[in-house]
């Protein structure tokens, strides 16, 4: 068994779902400290950070990642444990092996095997690890930055750990994400009998046809970088329950996923005039996960795409798809910021795994990527 798949066999038996970290962290200073790195434990609310730094001066070069994990769902429906690593037929299955525990393994060995062949290494190692990347994302990577920011730290190059690629290992790597802009909204009515609705208001009758309008809505066309913007409702609730009587109220979630032909206010006011078009009375909470960013060709992506190649024989896709990461937290720092990582089809799903093969592999590309960069 390679060092790389025990280590992620032992984060995976801790059961560390958002915002717990359960010792993760503690594993990964041990052996980073060993190989001579700073280590910082910061915590912030009930959220654990690490992040520890190797080197004196150059550019920074920064792994980072996610401790945390998704809850496990129905337990009578995984095959195994979650929290037992479980090894069938070539595959390694428990929560969090994707998504990302075999990406932080991943990270360790391939440091611990770069700093003993360059012991004396050029730029700088650093780790920014958290325990809320799945969860709320207010304690973790985004609070870490700002106190970097405040100590004028930097990070010049990051990778990020998540697991980006699609059929398979090392077919797509992320250089950038969309935004994520949400809403929190109520549709004020007014209860009453549903025999007599001329004394009623029903929010779901007023809210239909802007609903239909903005789920029709062609927002852009994207760019050649990014997909286009998209609307979805993720939770609709009204009713008391009962067959007779007229809600009083609607409450609805929806996220927007856009793009940067777009902007934070152009949204909110395209979204507030539609409503406001259609006669509804309500009351709107805006929340932002994050702006969109991009990383242009560079020093990071080219190291990562070589390395890639070096290991597959094949050249990946550069991608801007998918959710977001803590790599928007990241690049407002001015670092240019790649994911790469195993196959991403099982990420928070019952009996997410990994194939063995991928977690070597994954090894292999960042090391790859620090000989390019760090040599």
């Amino acid at each position: 068994m390679s060092a790389t798949l025990e280590l992620t066999q032992d984060l995976i038996a801790r059961n560390s779902v958002t915002p717990v970290d359960a010792g993760c962290q503690e594993v990964m200073a041990r052996r980073l400290a060993a190989l001579g790195f700073e280590v910082e434990m910061l915590r912030y609310g009930n959220v654990d950070n690490l992040w520890a730094t190797r080197g004196r001066s150059g550019p920074v070069l920064c792994f980072a990642g996610h401790t945390d994990v998704v809850p496990t769902g129905p337990l009578e429906e995984w095959r195994t444990d979650p929290f037992q690593p479980t090894i069938r037929d070539g595959v390694l299955y428990g929560r969090g092996a994707a998504d990302m525990k075999s990406g932080l393994a991943a990270m360790i060995t391939a440091t611990e095997a770069f700093v003993t062949e360059r012991p004396g290494h050029s730029g700088r190692i650093a780790y920014l690890i958290t325990s809320d990347e799945e969860g709320p994302s207010v304690d973790g990577t985004k609070k870490v930055v700002e106190t970097l920011g405040a100590r004028r730290e930097r990070i010049d190059y990051c990778l990020v750990g998540e697991p980006s690629s699609e059929q398979r290992i090392g077919d797509t790597i992320k250089i950038g994400r969309r935004g994520s802009l949400s809403g929190r909204l109520t549709v004020h009515g007014v209860q009453g009998h549903v025999a007599y609705p001329q004394l009623a208001e029903n929010p779901v009758h007023t809210l239909a046809p802007a609903l239909a309008e903005l789920t029709s809505r062609t927002w852009d066309h994207g760019n050649e970088h990014f997909q286009p913007t998209t609307f979805q409702i993720s939770n609709l609730n009204a009713g008391t329950g009962a067959p007779n009587v007229i809600p009083g109220e609607l409450k609805a979630r929806f996220n927007l996923r856009y793009s940067p032909v777009q902007t934070l206010d152009g949204l909110k006011e395209i979204v507030e005039g539609i409503l406001r078009k259609h006669g509804i009375r309500y009351t709107l909470e805006w929340y932002l996960s994050g702006e969109p960013f991009y990383t242009p060709p560079g020093p990071l992506s080219g190291a990562a795409v070589e390395a890639v190649r070096e290991v597959t024989g094949q050249v990946p896709r550069l991608s801007t798809g998918g959710g977001t990461s803590d790599g928007r937290f990241i690049a407002p720092m001015g670092a240019q910021v790649v994911e790469l990582g195993v196959v991403n089809a099982t990420i928070h799903k019952v009996n997410e795994c990994v194939r063995i093969e991928e977690v070597d592999i994954l090894h292999s590309m960042y090391l790859g990527v620090m000989r390019r960069l760090l040599a």
